[in-house]
């Protein structure tokens, strides 16, 4: 089953008279069960790329479908609950709220989805105890490692069971361990069925994954297996 399936995308950016194009007709297929790194240097067009995906911004022109509904001309509304339902985010910031503890910030998702009380906790509880982080849930985050806010911002990724799994520089704040640790929490939530897609620039984290997609002043330059998939030791910070 083909999640990402993107035909000849365009995105143009204009300021007056100016017009940049950050994506020159761009096609890519990506599939269920599949782990991709979108690799490109700055300027790449790899983050105009990741927005289009994330539904966070749409094309000028060309067709995107997305776990089999095409979300080209949809509202804004309609691509916010798409979104919600779809695509888990991870950022390098973690963008955890200060004064919530583990599990709430965790819960944060299914408080805008209307999930009950209980059922908020269960969800929550179960995202956390995947990560390894069952026995943290009412531990601030000024009191966890880079590793472990970085895994409580997979968790809260997580809780709306989404197809896609976007994670975006996920290791840019961390040191070359914990990147490795965080990279064996995306292979084994790829190797259960998690469609997970990594923008990185960086060739040690592209590794990881399964597949590589390399882009250059707006278009993919080229994609193909990763036949020497590194797969970093067991254990967690």
């Amino acid at each position: 089953m083909t999640v990402v399936s993107l035909n000849q995308v365009y995105k143009v950016y204009r300021s007056g008279a100016i017009e940049f194009e950050a994506l020159k007709g761009v096609s890519l297929d990506i599939r269920k069960g599949e782990m991709v790194a979108l690799m490109g240097p700055s300027g790449s067009g790899k983050t105009t790329l990741m927005q289009v995906i994330g539904l966070l911004d749409r094309p000028s022109q060309g067709n995107y479908v997305l776990a089999g509904q095409d979300v080209t001309t949809l509202s804004e509304n309609q691509r916010a609950e798409v979104r919600n339902q779809e695509i888990g985010f991870v950022f390098q910031a973690f963008h955890l709220l200060p004064r919530l503890n583990v599990l709430e910030n965790v819960e944060v998702p299914l408080t805008y989805a209307g999930f009950t009380p209980q059922e908020k906790r269960e969800r929550a509880a179960e995202v956390l105890t995947k990560v390894g982080l069952g026995d943290k849930l009412r531990n601030l985050p000024s009191q966890l490692s880079g590793g472990q806010k970085q895994r409580v911002a997979v968790a809260r990724a997580l809780t709306m069971r989404p197809s896609i799994l976007l994670a975006d520089e996920p290791t840019g704040n961390l040191d070359s361990r914990t990147a490795a640790e965080v990279m064996r929490l995306f292979q084994e939530l790829n190797d259960e069925g998690t469609c997970v897609i990594v923008v990185t620039h960086e060739a040690e984290i592209a590794e990881y994954t399964g597949r590589i997609v390399r882009i250059r002043d707006g278009q993919i330059e080229s994609d193909g297996p990763n036949l020497q998939r590194k797969r970093p030791a067991r254990g967690f910070a």
